[in-house]
């Protein structure tokens, strides 16, 4: 009998053939686009472009940097996370408190209420 034992990648996760790993974005990078640096397996970084509007969750597909098995590779999926500031400067908190003026009306929750009534 043989007993094979994987420990954790403490960057990346597998799925079937892909490699999963959790990209942190600020929220300037969310709200206006940016490209940033995605790790690889292989250490070699590949730059991805994160979309203006991108929210935490979404999953970008970074093509064949995944697990090569025969002739089968899988992608790289890189899931968007939002990362918000633990700290903030005068400056940025008058910013954020500015967008929040300009939001005043809308509410992203309204249609989950609006769902869960209607069970």
């Amino acid at each position: 009998m043989l007993t094979i034992s994987v420990t954790p990648h403490p960057v990346f996760g597998r799925d079937g053939d892909n490699l999963t790993v959790e990209l942190p974005v600020t929220f300037a990078e969310a709200v206006l686009g940016a490209t940033v640096s995605v790790p690889t397996l292989t250490g070699e970084p590949v730059r991805v472009r994160v979309a203006p509007g991108t929210p935490s969750g979404r999953v970008l597909r970074i093509k064949g940097r995944g697990v090569t098995r025969g002739k089968v590779v899988g992608d790289l999926l890189a899931k968007v996370q939002v990362v918000v500031p633990q700290r903030l400067t005068d400056e940025a908190r008058a910013a954020v408190e500015t967008l929040q003026t300009l939001d005043q009306g809308f509410d992203p929750r309204a249609e989950l209420a609006a769902k869960a009534t209607r069970s």
